[in-house]
């Protein structure tokens, strides 16, 4: 027999007439097996195999297979995780042809494989932009085809496109469709490109006449559901938004929404108000820790993972819904507040609810997609049984609230919702009731009682007869053989063969002197065999058995089609309980956490101030081993509305800037907050700018990274806007740095007047406090041992130097602390040594400050002659630090090099000239 020909040839043929993608994966399916070639396979060993060792290679080109199970773990991290494309393709014919394709954005081809693993709906986005001056007029559509909702929308946005950024967020998109920029110049395709990869959004580009809306008209009249509507689609006000209706034609061709009628009169038009939410950009996602990072571990790293305590699938992506769309109302976010402090203040009524109703609700979205798909089982139409003769209990549960105001806003917000679908659903209960077989559940079978169908019951009674017969038979040949039923002669259904007898192979020497018996079979443990009454029987009963099966599923397809016709109302019941479940996950984290959260008061917008008392991180709280450090915030208007934080590093300036932000934006999603006590303004929105780092892969340097997100804050921020902006300006000269944080800095107190908070390293910033009355100085305390005791105590521990306290009072930080920090980490001596010498001199002069000739001096000039003469000093040690060597140099060569500056070149006609170096120089003698 010859060995199959390898089809390697014909898949690398395929692939190199493909178009290279690195965004996409192509895989090729061989004999119920899935290979990949080249850098896709190199992926497939590296993600799933987790070892290069399974590469084999054909013509040089390195390939690896992976089974069903495997491929099935693929395609959810290729898709959901690591957000790439996937193409499979399969011999016809004479040559491999696509057959399934999928993209973040579209599961449409591959749902039945990442179905069950997908937290939140993938939503794919089709932008198109026009510009004009600095004026950008901006166009989207977004689909979720898993719900059936396609929304429009198009506004005005700035140069940076930040309003596009924000609706990405809170949207969750997963992929972006854009117009192919073919003349590899358009700023603003450009633009969306870096946004959608600061979002991690997957962008693929389309033909610019897929953004033409020709037909437009009439797909929106078929996808969308009119019935219950009298107006025609073209009449829509969306429809007039061009830029979103070209937007719209793109999208509605990439995912072939067309291609088949199943979705036609299934969607849903929605419309998205970026004004209802609080705007968030990539960055302050990043700086808040909003969403899981794998790189982090433990969940609770994240603000999502922390809350997320919920039981059902569509809570868990409730959850994440709000905490990326916090409300800017001030009504609808105390009405989530006031429902959180009823399930805090009812501990019966909360852990009923999450211990014994919550955890037995199905991902409701899930079940409807399949009955919508007509991809439905009998199984799944149980499920959504057994969670309807559950509603009850939530009633009772949810009724039995005592407190009259508790009860009301409980009954507002989900009894009167539950009761109407409750009834709505009853018809369902009924049917299922009539048609399945509940006690057949017990055996995990799901199946329709005969008693429903005639037809069923007259097959059902015939098959017993003929079991009877069997069974009547059985006892015949146990008799005849002498062999006992059950323990030695067994009558058992074959797959192959039907009903027929087995013995033991030494049990069956009998067989060989007793005629009437037909061996069927041999097997290693015995022998199969049968009788002309029992063969007969088996063979009727096969008949009747399949027959019974066809009526079955012909029943199960009406029974799902009729259950199909209630996703209308399990949907609105899916929102009811997702509620329900955030609001229960909102008041266990608050109850639970290490010390208790408290209900926010919230002032309405552009009212009130934020006040906190002994606020806390709570992702920091909650990890393990941690005493946190509470402290005070007050960011009142007029008074302390700009935060200048200066400190030790690791003294705790950026978890305090950033968990202000953190309680703002729980407050505002409806969650209680880490504090003793807590009032907050509403804000619109967060800007943040920490932690930028190096993008060498895009050209994009540290301090070209953060001047991009504070260019982003400048123009965006308003005055009701939270700014947070942790150590700008590091990634230049110190000068330099220092101007632009002071510039940055007056901007906002001068220009914007939002509240914000700014932790720097640059102590003169907090000058700023003399000349703006709303600027306020913070610093982080930490205690130094005195300089006898450090010098007698550093050889044998230096990390006694300094103790950072972790405690924020008023005033500005009196020192940097960076030598300590040095000592603390164990620098060699010799350079901290030298470190403190270079500073002592550095600081010489800062230190005359305090002195009464410097008081003389203050009386005597200007505070512009003082500072002209300031900027000059520290031109010239600039220049003198430039042209010392210490590791080559001794301090007196060092001294006579800056001597040399001071009496020879421009330096000294300036020096000269300024009457306050002089006397300064006198000073010092």
């Amino acid at each position: 027999m010859s060995k199959p020909s390898d089809p390697s040839g014909s898949i690398l043929t395929t692939l190199r007439k493909l178009p290279q993608d690195e965004n996409v994966i192509r895989v090729f399916e061989v004999d119920s097996m899935y290979r990949a070639y080249g850098k896709n396979a190199e992926y497939i060993a590296d993600n799933v195999h987790r070892t290069r060792s399974v590469l084999k290679y054909f013509d040089r080109t390195p390939y690896c297979t992976l089974n069903a199970t495997m491929f099935g773990d693929f395609m959810k991290g290729a898709l959901l995780e690591r957000g790439l494309k996937v193409e499979v393709y399969a011999r016809e014919g004479g040559s491999f042809k696509l057959i399934k394709k999928a993209s973040p954005g579209n599961l449409q081809g591959v749902e039945d494989i990442v179905g069950g693993s997908i937290d939140q709906n993938p939503v794919v986005i089709g932008v198109k932009v026009t510009s004009k001056a600095s004026e950008k007029n901006v166009g989207v559509c977004f689909i979720d085809a898993n719900s059936r909702k396609i929304g429009l929308s198009q506004f005005t946005d700035d140069e940076l496109l930040s309003n596009l950024e924000s609706l990405v967020i809170q949207l969750g998109i997963k992929e972006c469709v854009i117009p192919t920029d073919t003349s590899k110049k358009d700023f603003d395709l450009a633009k969306i490109k870096d946004i959608m990869d600061r979002c991690n959004v997957l962008v693929s580009e389309r033909p610019g006449s897929d953004f033409k809306d020709k037909d437009i008209d009439q797909d929106l009249e078929k996808l969308l559901d009119t019935e219950n509507t009298d107006f025609s689609v073209s009449v829509l006000p969306e429809l007039s938004n061009t830029l979103a209706v070209s937007a719209a034609a793109a999208l509605i061709k990439y995912l072939e929404l067309m291609a088949t009628a199943e979705d036609y009169g299934k969607y849903e038009l929605l419309k998205h108000d970026l004004s209802q939410y609080m705007k968030l950009d990539a960055s302050a996602l990043k700086a808040l820790n909003l969403l899981p990072d794998a790189k982090l571990g433990s969940k609770n790293m994240s603000l999502s993972g922390l809350l997320n305590k919920c039981k059902t699938a569509p809570g868990t992506r409730l959850l994440e819904q709000w905490l990326k769309q916090p409300l800017v109302d001030v009504e609808k976010i105390e009405e989530r507040h006031f429902l959180v402090e009823a399930m805090v203040n009812d501990s019966i009524l909360r852990q009923t609810l999450q211990e014994d109703l919550l955890k037995t609700v199905p991902d409701i979205n899930r079940l409807v997609h399949k009955l919508q798909r007509d991809s439905a089982k009998l199984e799944d139409v149980v499920r959504i049984y057994q969670l309807v003769i559950k509603l009850p209990e939530f009633i009772n549960a949810l009724g039995g609230v005592d407190d009259l105001e508790y009860k009301k806003a409980i009954e507002k917000a989900y009894l009167t919702e539950l009761v109407e679908h409750t009834s709505g659903l009853e018809k369902l209960q009924e049917m299922v009731e009539t048609t399945v077989d509940l006690e057949a559940l017990d055996n995990h079978e799901y199946i329709i009682k005969p008693e429903f169908d005639q037809g069923l019951m007259d097959i059902r009674e015939e098959m017993e007869s003929l079991k009877e017969e069997m069974t009547k038979e059985h006892e015949r040949v146990s008799a005849d053989l002498k062999m006992e039923m059950e323990k030695k002669l067994k009558l058992e259904d074959d797959p192959t063969t039907g009903w027929c007898f087995r013995l033991t192979k030494n049990d069956a020497r009998v067989l060989d002197k007793k005629p009437g018996y037909r061996e069927v079979k041999q097997l290693k443990s015995g022998r199969l065999f049968t009788t002309s009454k029992l063969d007969k029987a088996s063979d009727r009963y096969s008949k009747l058995n399949t027959k019974y099966n066809h009526i079955q599923a012909g029943l199960v397809k009406e029974v799902v089609k009729i259950t199909a016709t209630y996703c209308p109302v399990l949907e609105k019941l899916s929102k009811v309980i997702a509620h329900l479940d955030v609001i229960v996950s909102f008041a266990h984290v608050s109850c639970f956490a290490p010390e208790p959260y408290v209900k926010p008061k919230m002032h309405p917008r552009k009212t009130g101030n934020t006040i906190l008392k002994e606020a806390r991180h709570p992702c920091m709280e909650a990890q393990d081993e941690i005493t946190f450090i509470p402290n005070d915030v007050k960011l009142v208007r007029d008074e302390s509305e700009f935060l200048i934080i200066t400190g030790p590093n690791m003294g705790g300036k950026s978890t305090y800037i950033r968990q202000i932000g953190v309680i703002a934006l729980m407050a505002q999603a409806g969650c209680f907050v880490p504090c003793a006590e807590a009032e907050l303004t509403i804000f619109d929105s967060i800007l943040a700018r920490v932690g930028a780092g190096d993008s060498q892969l895009k050209g994009v340097s540290t301090f070209m990274a953060e001047m991009l997100e504070t260019a982003t804050i400048l123009k965006t921020a308003t005055s009701e806007s939270l700014i947070v902006i942790d150590e700008l300006g590091r990634g230049t000269s110190t000068y330099d740095g220092f101007g632009l944080a002071w510039s940055i800095s007056e901007h906002i107190v001068k220009h914007i007047g939002c509240f914000a908070m700014f932790a720097t390293h640059f102590h003169e910033l907090t000058a700023l406090a003399d000349n703006h009355p709303s600027v306020c100085n913070l610093h982080v305390v930490a205690h130094v041992a005195d300089e006898e005791a450090n010098n007698a105590q550093s050889h044998l521990n230096p990390s006694n130097d300094i103790t950072l306290l972790y405690r924020v009072e008023p005033g500005m930080s009196d020192q940097s602390f960076g030598i300590n920090v040095a000592e603390v980490v164990r620098f060699p001596q010799k350079v901290v040594n030298m470190a403190k010498r270079k500073a002592n001199e550095l600081e010489d002069y800062a230190q005359e400050g305090d002195s009464e000739t410097a008081k003389k001096m203050a009386k005597k000039y200007s505070k512009e002659e003082m500072q002209e003469g300031s900027e000059l000093l520290r031109s010239l040690l600039k220049e003198w630090a430039s042209q010392v060597n210490l590791e080559s140099e001794t301090p007196q060569e060092a001294a006579n090099k800056l001597q040399a500056l001071v009496i020879t070149g421009e330096y000294k006609q300036k020096l000269d000239n300024s009457p306050y170096i002089q006397d300064v120089m006198q000073s010092l003698g």
